[in-house]
């Protein structure tokens, strides 16, 4: 029983930051969350441990526990190093691609798309960021997958607290267009729509906005 709890507390606490209904910055306290929740504090302890490890809150010594927000300098280095990996990436998928793994990717845009027009702000901004990674793993990189996963978690929250939704359509527009690319083995082209997308994303971040916080319970509830 005790993992499910702390598991529904962590889905719980994900959902409401991944909605926005917990801004960035938003202190999460132990016993307001026990209370919310009706579990003891040492479940909530363990929830916030857990999520402090996929870096969607940061644990502050005898502060407590805060939703993470990532600065706009953390924000431009995350993409700067995805431009240098990725732009290669797309030309090295070009290059070895099959027509399996480009209907994948296809199959995977069009995921994005319905996600986009649904309104799904959580489907559509794991969906987004799992492009990426779903090339690495098609090319069966497992190493570069991993890298690529890292980096996404923590742009993942980035793009949470900085993207619109004319925002995420276009970045599904442009996945499109670097399959169109991959699948007609133009690698240089892909490498160059790759660099353009992920610079697009940075430059459309509003990333000097002022982020409120929420409260616990009208976020939870």
């Amino acid at each position: 029983m005790e993992p499910t709890t702390t598991r529904a507390i962590v889905d719980a606490l994900t959902r409401a930051i991944v909605e926005h209904r917990l801004q960035p910055g938003s202190k999460l306290a132990e016993q307001k969350l026990a209370d919310h929740f009706g579990v003891s504090r040492t479940l909530v302890r363990q929830a916030l441990f857990q999520l402090s490890q996929n870096g969607l809150i940061r644990l502050e010594p005898a502060r407590g526990a805060f939703v993470a927000a990532p600065s706009a300098e953390e924000a431009r280095q995350v993409f700067g190093v995805r431009r240098m990996l990725e732009a290669e990436m797309a030309r090295e998928f070009a290059r070895q691609a099959t027509t399996a793994q480009i209907k994948a990717l296809k199959e995977h845009v069009a995921q994005e798309k319905a996600a986009v027009a649904g309104e799904d702000v959580e489907g559509r901004t794991e969906l987004l960021g799992d492009f990426h990674v779903r090339m690495a793993e098609l090319m069966g990189n497992q190493v570069l997958a991993q890298i690529l996963s890292d980096l996404i978690s923590r742009c993942a929250l980035i793009t949470l607290m900085y993207q619109s939704a004319a925002e995420a359509a276009h970045s599904n527009d442009e996945h499109a267009d670097i399959v169109r690319a991959l699948a007609a083995r133009e690698g240089d082209k892909a490498a160059r729509l790759m660099t353009e997308h992920l610079q697009h994303v940075e430059d459309n971040l509003t990333l000097d906005r002022k982020v409120p916080t929420s409260d616990i319970t009208l976020a939870l509830s």
